[in-house]
């Protein structure tokens, strides 16, 4: 997701996006771990999604923007 799309969704809509992007990268891992994964790229490209997610819940937190 880009940062205008995250930006666009309400406060529960992103929490529900957070919680379903935890459970992929669980997922994730879990084929990781199983040699089932086969675009190991696809872990960090989750993670940098959590982070996007946090780093905007946390700005309306603060009341920034």
């Amino acid at each position: 997701m880009k940062v205008d799309e995250i930006r666009a969704l309400g406060d529960e809509e992103l929490l529900k996006k957070l919680d379903e992007a935890y459970e992929e990268l669980f997922n994730l891992r879990f084929r990781l771990a199983t040699k089932q994964l086969g675009n190991h790229r696809e872990i960090p490209r989750v993670k940098k999604n959590i982070s996007r997610m946090k780093t905007i819940l946390r700005e309306r937190e603060l009341g920034i923007k």
